[in-house]
């Protein structure tokens, strides 16, 4: 692979990240129990026949918006890649993009709620996003809830940097084999996990056993394989090798690709039944940047969603789980139903809106590289024969 220090900007991507969050958002609001204790309904809508059908339809597009999220890290960071870059320096840039918005957040869950129902076992591991290796629920489910997945970017990043060197050294003409194979992975992970995973208690959130959920879904390792999709496809799209696939026709898979989901076994919709439709969004996506046909994805309005995106994501567990949790178990007529979900999906945009303003740029432009000694300055050159006047002492200004 050709490494270029300049590659061309993707603005489409950025905006496609967005609808990934609010698939997400959608998928949250409608779930028949919420993951605070007591475990009450977060979906509004008062008509129990509603209620299952609206959590129904919407029941995998988490599962499709966190996929795409893994997918995504792995083409950006691939694309966005210097060849002979400091591994510390990319990793110390990665943790500075995602912890100060997970430790805002934690703060924030831990004094309005958390703390007191959450047990050191926790609320420890979760602070240092290692709680999705943990396959018991209190504990991958704790505080905020969708910070679970930031533990597998955690390992995405801290590996990347050691093995994209490796995956660079791939000739172009095998790496469509590649990509496969990480499909490949994706469906024997759910293998193992149908066949060889025991049994245990059913999990409050899904109709499958607590272990299944924790090791088809949660495990960090079996997302590398999402993860890696995405290297291959940026390296597909790089080295000119991509399909010529509009963006619709991807859409139109990604639909198909659900509808698998929704009616196939359960841990199928895991990732396995859109994964593939969901990379080659993204390879379409990219290249309609490349060659300056995007417009919507990547207008001005749309890339600043995409910019605050993450924070979007992150502040679900207050913005939406916490709120709910404060109203009770209260449902509303539709109408109604509908207007109280936009007035949350409105606080979550503010309150993106002011974690991303106040905690995730500042931190990124103080905190991901490290601050450079300015060069002492050169002395002043003095011409051949002019006496040299003694430096006069500085008395300190007041204000100074």
């Amino acid at each position: 692979m050709d490494v270029v220090h300049n590659r061309p900007r993707l603005p489409s991507l950025t905006g496609l990240r967005f609808f990934a969050a609010l698939s997400v958002f959608i998928f949250h609001a409608m779930l028949p129990n919420s993951p605070i204790p007591p475990f009450l309904p977060v979906n509004f809508f008062a008509d129990p026949q509603l209620a299952h059908n609206s959590a129904v339809v919407v029941g995998k597009l988490g599962f499709l918006g966190v996929s795409f999220f893994f997918i995504l890290s792995g083409f950006v960071l691939t694309w966005s890649w210097k060849e002979g870059q400091s591994k510390l320096l990319f990793i110390r840039r990665r943790i500075v993009k995602i912890f100060p918005n997970h430790l805002t957040l934690w703060v924030v869950c831990m004094v309005l709620f958390a703390a007191a129902i959450t047990p050191w076992k926790s609320w420890l591991p979760n602070f240092f996003l290692i709680h999705a290796w943990f396959p018991q629920n209190y504990i991958n489910a704790g505080v905020n809830t969708p910070s679970w997945t930031l533990s597998c970017e955690f390992l995405f990043y801290v590996l990347f940097p050691f093995l994209v060197p490796l995956i660079l050294r791939i000739p172009a003409k095998y790496l469509w084999y590649g990509a496969a194979a990480m499909v490949l992975g994706m469906a024997a992970v759910e293998l193992v996990n149908v066949h060889l995973i025991p049994s245990s208690e059913k999990s409050e959130l899904t109709p499958i056993p607590v272990l299944q959920l924790w090791f088809g879904y949660l495990f960090p390792p079996v997302r590398l394989f999402e993860f890696f999709l995405g290297v291959f496809i940026a390296r597909i799209v790089a080295e000119g090798r991509w399909l010529r696939v509009p963006i619709w026709a991807t859409l139109l898979g990604c639909l198909a690709g659900y509808l698998v989901a929704m009616y196939t076994p359960f841990v199928v919709g895991f990732f396995l039944a859109t994964a593939i439709p969901l990379a080659l969004l993204i390879g379409a996506a990219a290249t309609s940047d490349i060659e300056g046909r995007s417009r919507f994805l990547s207008s001005r309005f749309v890339v600043w969603l995409g910019d605050i995106s993450f924070a979007f994501y992150i502040c679900q567990g207050v913005a939406l789980f916490y709120v709910r949790h404060q109203m009770g178990d209260v449902a509303f007529s539709a109408p109604i139903a509908i207007l109280v979900i936009l007035a949350l999906f409105f606080l979550n945009i503010l309150m993106a809106w002011l974690l991303h303003t106040f905690v995730e740029s500042p931190a990124m432009r103080h905190l991901a590289r490290p601050k450079r000694k300015p060069k002492p300055a050169a002395p002043a050159s003095v011409p051949v024969g002019v006496p040299v006047k003694p430096a006069i002492p500085q008395t300190h200004v007041a204000g100074d």
